[in-house]
């Protein structure tokens, strides 16, 4: 069993958690209100721009130049696929360009940006892919599992499609291949730092379709 395998499954009950939430079902069955997406697209928007950057720390720690263009195409493919969604996305829900400069994000989008942070300044390449690869895969299970859903809503239909490509399956794999082939090299200290980043992630994963569910708030508000 590789080491993407071995962590995959030790933590399986919070990823069937997050693939099954609340939140992903009623998107795939068209009953998620457009206000609850509206926040979603948001807080992602927030959380991709983020993604793409932290993306770009991984090509600069890469010890090869062509693992260093590898990881730069997926910071622009963040950018230029995932983000110019959420920018069609932006339009279909009337969200103006003076909300997006304004906007804050919630605690959940906040702390799993951190998350990536610490792990990308703190670690190695291969702390890296482990923060950033549950995104990836989680995302593409979950388009698989909605694939064959009639939402009869465009928008989520536009989303599921994202999500369940092969586009974006060639991506996760390369991902897992990458984050294995480290595996390898590194010490079994190491190993243990990255699945631990892994976890975290995974769990910030369900969260943050918990967060959009329940339209997540500081718990104090300002003025």
């Amino acid at each position: 069993m590789s080491f993407t395998q071995e962590i995959r499954k030790e933590i399986d009950v919070v990823w069937k958690a997050s693939v099954e939430h609340p939140f992903v079902q009623a998107i795939g069955n068209g009953t998620l209100p457009l206000e609850n997406f509206r926040y979603y697209v948001l807080q992602d928007s927030y959380y991709l721009s983020h993604f793409a950057r932290v993306q770009s720390l991984g090509g600069a720690k890469a010890s090869d130049l062509e693992t260093t263009n590898n990881m730069n195409k997926h910071a622009q493919g963040t950018y230029e696929a995932e983000l110019a969604l959420h920018r069609t996305f932006a339009k279909q829900l009337n969200i103006s360009e003076e909300e997006i400069k304004d906007f804050k994000p919630a605690p959940t989008a906040y702390g799993y940006t951190s998350h990536l942070y610490q792990a990308a300044y703190q670690g190695h390449l291969g702390d890296i892919i482990a923060s950033i690869l549950p995104c990836y895969w989680i995302y593409y299970d979950v388009g698989e599992n909605l694939k064959d859903k009639t939402p009869n809503q465009s928008i989520y239909e536009e989303w599921i499609n994202a999500y369940g490509s092969e586009w974006f399956r060639t991506l996760v794999d390369e991902q897992i291949n990458r984050l294995d082939n480290i595996a390898k090299t590194v010490t079994e200290q190491e190993r243990n730092r990255m699945k631990n980043h892994f976890f975290i992630s995974v769990q910030y994963e369900y969260m943050f379709w918990d967060m959009a569910y329940k339209l997540e708030k500081w718990p104090v508000q300002t003025l």
